[in-house]
């Protein structure tokens, strides 16, 4: 089955909830084509750096999310599988820095000295121009995945989880990778969107190119045991595992963790080997620094080891 999703008041939401009714109910191997809103939910672009168009939500809580999307029969203790197979923003992008306190803002110094790009953005050639005159190849992703926490009630999208996901913001999740999500209630509950028309590792500046995005994409359930519980990726760059804390040293050793036990898995060797080997072939990178929970991904390339 196929279904189009597009982003509306009655399809939108901003928190993640297993409270939330679904907006669309789906089965296992279904594809659909989604619409999602730039993560501040403007309903049309700015016209000149910093002008406040409307919004989907007056008052948002969180991200401007298309969802939730239930996945029948799926249960706790299952994964979805979701493979991405195109990216496609929308003509116009923004990308601002320096509007918010954050420990990045405060140790550059510049906290409420916002600077804002406006990107005029070509999908069909790849490419966007900002105001500056400045362009850049884009690579397309989305900033948030996830399905709904375990715990009742409503839950932000700002800090990624290393179960449902969210707000993962790792610019390695093109088209034809696949995102395991391990499934915390039934049906999942799966909200997706902040669309990025291009990002550098670890989003410094607190903002991608944040844009509109269609998306198509396949999710599947997978019942048979994965070789790790977080949340992993296969991806056309290689194998990518994560950590998530707001200790980034605490991030990096989730993310190496979950790597090595994949690699063991992968190699059938035992976890010394493994670590042994991640040293030679395995890179870790800092995802994001923008969230209340950084994020940090380690990658075994494809084809590295033979």
């Amino acid at each position: 089955m196929i279904h189009k999703l597009d982003a509306t008041p009655e399809t939108t939401v901003d928190v993640f909830s297993a409270e939330q009714p679904p907006v669309l109910t789906i089965d296992p191997g279904d594809t659909l084509t989604v619409h999602s809103l730039d993560a501040s939910g403007y309903l049309s672009p700015q016209t000149t750096p910093g002008e406040q168009q409307p919004k989907m939500f007056d008052q948002a809580r969180g991200h401007c999310l298309t969802g939730p999307i239930a996945v029948r029969g799926a249960q706790p203790g299952d994964v979805l599988a979701i493979r991405l197979v195109s990216l496609t923003p929308d003509p116009w992008g923004w990308t601002v820095a320096g509007a918010l306190k954050s420990p990045i803002t405060e140790r550059l110094g510049v906290t409420d000295q916002p600077a804002w790009l406006l990107w005029d953005l070509d999908p069909d050639s790849g490419t966007g121009r900002c105001n500056g005159g400045f362009t850049r190849d884009l690579a397309p992703f989305l900033g948030v995945i996830g399905v709904a926490p375990e715990s009742s009630g409503e839950h932000s999208t700002i800090p990624p989880r290393a179960v449902g996901g969210g707000n993962i913001d790792c610019k390695s999740l093109v088209a034809g990778s696949t995102l395991y999500l391990p499934v915390a209630v039934a049906d999942a509950m799966l909200s997706l969107g902040d669309g990025h028309a291009a990002q550098g590792d670890g989003e410094v500046g607190g903002t991608a190119i944040e844009c509109p995005m269609t998306t198509t994409l396949t999710v599947d359930l997978v019942r048979d045991p994965r070789p790790i519980e977080t949340i992993h990726a296969e991806t056309p760059e290689g194998l990518i595992t994560f950590g998530f804390d707001a200790d980034l040293n605490a991030a990096t050793g989730d993310a190496l963790d979950a790597m090595v036990c994949w690699m063991q898995a992968f190699f059938d060797v035992g976890k010394s080997t493994a670590l042994a080997l991640a040293s030679t072939a395995v890179d870790l990178r800092v995802t994001q620094v923008a969230n209340q929970t950084w994020g940090v991904h380690a990658i075994l390339p494809t084809g590295v080891l033979a």
